[in-house]
C-alpha cells in the first residue's frame, strides 16, 4: 500500500507518517523541509524567494518519490500536490505572479507522469486553532512570527486543495479526508490506522498504483 498524507502547515503528516512506517515496517520517504536552505530566505523574504523556494522543494520531493517509484508499500509525508497547493496559495495572496505559477503548474505536469500515484492521499483536516497550537508547540524559530501568513494558510488550504485534486482527476475514492487527535495515544493510533485500513480495502484494484510500468 502507497499512502500519501498531505495538510495544512502543523497537522501532523511528518508525525502519522513516521508512525504508519513503524507499524508497517514500509519505508518513510520524507520530504526534506526543515533541511532546505530555501525555507528561512523564504520566511525572510517571500516575494523575492517563493519562486526559489517551490522550486526547490519540488524538486527535492519529486528526486524522493522517483527514487521510490519501484516501491510497493511505502508512506510519504508530503506529495506533489501537496507543493501545488503552496504555489496556489501564494498566488492567492499575491505573493506569486501568473507567470511564475505557470511555470510551477508546467514542471509539475510533466513529473506528475513520471510516477506512480498513491493507492491512498490522507487528507489531515484539522481546525485552526489547534493547527497554531501544534506549530507553537514544535518551536520552530523560522514559524514563530507568521501569524498573518498561516492564517491566510489556513482559511483556504481545503478549498485550494479540492480544487488541485479536481483539476488533476484524483478519484474521489481515493482521497481520505482524516481528523486525529494525538496519535501518540495508542488507542487513537490504532483508529487512525484502521480508518485508513478500511479505507484502502475500498479502493477499486484498478484504481491502485501500478509499479511495474515505473520499475525500469
Amino acid at each position: 500500500m502507497r499512502i500519501g498524507i498531505i495538510g495544512p502547515i502543523g497537522s501532523g503528516k511528518s508525525t502519522l507518517a513516521m508512525l504508519l512506517s513503524r507499524y508497517y515496517d514500509i519505508p518513510l520517504i520524507e520530504e526534506p523541509v526543515e533541511k532546505n536552505e530555501y525555507l528561512p530566505l523564504f520566511y525572510e523574504d517571500k516575494e523575492t524567494f517563493a519562486l526559489l523556494s517551490q522550486n526547490a522543494f519540488y524538486s527535492s520531493l519529486f528526486l524522493q518519490m522517483w527514487k521510490s517509484r519501484h516501491e510497493p508499500d511505502c508512506v510519504f509525508d508530503s506529495t506533489l500536490f501537496s507543493n501545488l497547493v503552496f504555489t496556489e496559495l501564494l498566488r492567492l495572496e499575491g505573493i506569486m505572479s501568473a507567470y511564475e505559477v505557470a511555470l510551477t503548474y508546467a514542471i509539475a505536469d510533466e513529473h506528475l507522469k513520471r510516477l506512480p500515484d498513491v493507492d491512498v492521499h490522507v487528507v489531515l483536516v484539522a481546525e485552526e486553532d489547534r493547527l497554531f497550537e501544534n506549530v507553537r508547540k514544535r518551536g520552530r524559530d523560522i514559524e514563530q512570527d507568521q501569524h498573518d501568513y498561516l492564517k491566510f494558510h489556513y482559511a483556504n488550504y481545503y478549498d485550494v486543495l479540492d480544487r488541485i485534486y479536481k483539476n488533476y482527476q484524483v478519484p474521489k475514492d481515493k482521497i481520505l479526508y482524516l481528523r486525529m487527535d494525538d496519535v501518540y495515544v495508542e488507542e487513537e493510533f490504532h483508529r487512525v490506522r484502521q480508518v485508513i485500513e478500511d479505507f484502502y480495502a475500498q479502493v477499486p484494484e484498478s484504481m491502485r498504483a501500478h509499479i511495474e510500468q515505473y520499475d525500469k
